[in-house]
């Protein structure tokens, strides 16, 4: 069996860390490991979206409508941009975290207001945190992206360890205390 799992935001948020940290968690605990990670829109605010495919035998890196376990969105709205990889009953984690996009802020569109109640219709499994709050209170809002991750770890059967020791080996070491106990607090987020 392979497990997918998705991970969304917007340039500059993490995508890619959080990416890597699922990756490396899988192949901690032994598994083959496929990711795709789209990010020529990175550098300037743009959706970004990674896939993380892991199990016995991985064919590919892209994760088919329908069959992602687990949705993690570092900005509310890029979660509903997504909806249709989730399988069902798949958990969705969600950071409140709002970046208006240019086209909203040039008025050529309109950001939602009422993301969180759009959400809630759309996911019956559905995770919405405050993990850049977390992660400032924390001493670095920039970790709010492993906030996700660590809340997004408990719907994937992977152990405690293997997800420890791949946020060790993603992250500089001098920021390692931070990001295990971003990662802790997102584990245990309700």
């Amino acid at each position: 069996m392979t497990t997918s799992v998705v991970i969304v935001g917007v340039g500059g948020q993490g995508v890619l860390l959080a990416s890597e940290i699922t990756a490396n968690a899988a192949i901690a605990a032994g598994h083959q490991v496929k990711t795709n990670e789209v990010h020529g829109m990175a550098q300037r605010g743009g959706s970004v979206i990674a896939q993380i495919r892991y199990g016995e035998e991985v064919l590919s890196p892209l994760v088919p409508e329908g069959e992602a376990v687990v949705l993690a969105s570092l900005e509310r709205i890029e979660a509903l941009r997504y909806s249709r990889l989730l399988a069902p009953g798949g958990l969705v984690v969600v950071s409140d975290q709002q970046i208006v996009p240019t086209t909203a802020s040039s008025g050529q569109a309109v950001y939602p207001t009422d993301a969180e109640e759009r959400l809630k219709r759309v996911y019956p499994k559905l995770l919405y945190l405050k993990a850049e709050e977390i992660a400032t209170r924390l001493g670095n809002p920039r970790a709010a992206n492993v906030v996700v991750v660590g809340a997004m770890s408990r719907a994937l059967e992977l152990p405690l360890e293997a997800w420890r020791e791949a946020v060790a080996s993603a992250v500089k070491k001098e920021h390692l205390d931070l990001n295990l106990k971003a990662f802790d607090e997102g584990r245990g987020a309700k």
